[in-house]
């Protein structure tokens, strides 16, 4: 018989696997498939919370359909990550630094550049579907943190 924590261990691992996949467009599909696994209990908000607490985004898959994703281990892009080719256009307002991505990545984006953190200028950041503003740590050293941001992301 399994245990509780056992339980909960193998649905994270089978959520993590389905959306792996790129394959499920709505939560409701994702519940379906965990349901066919034999997770009798699973619930739409379940899902939904376990969306947000893994860092599920929605983003387009290589047959460009919009599908729930998992973002890739946090890290600095290298120059064969998916990730630059995301990032569409860079600039800066004095005030705050907008970049604007692919539809739905601005969300995977966002959270990268909040790890990247205060050491590289990066107050915090804000994301929509395709938009990101960063809060550059000092308004004062914008043109710093817009360098080190757009080293991350430049295209080689």
């Amino acid at each position: 018989m399994m245990t509780k924590q056992s339980k909960q261990e193998a649905l994270i691992q089978a959520f993590k696997s389905l959306l792996k996949e790129e394959r499920f467009g709505s939560q409701s599909d994702i519940v379906d498939a965990l349901k066919a696994e034999g997770f009798d209990n699973i619930s739409q908000s379940k899902v939904s919370r376990m969306l947000s607490k893994y860092g599920a985004v929605r983003t387009r898959n290589a047959k460009q359909e919009m599908v729930y994703c998992l973002p890739p281990e946090l890290g600095v892009p290298t120059t064969k990550s998916p990730l630059r080719q995301l990032v569409l256009d860079i600039e800066h307002n004095d005030v705050m630094i907008i970049i604007r991505t692919s539809p739905g990545a601005a969300q995977l984006i966002a959270r990268l550049l909040d790890s990247v953190g205060k050491a590289e200028g990066v107050l915090g950041t804000i994301a929509g579907d395709d938009t990101i503003f960063i809060a550059p740590t000092s308004v004062k050293n914008i043109n710093f943190t817009l360098n080190k941001v757009t080293e991350l992301f430049e295209k080689v």
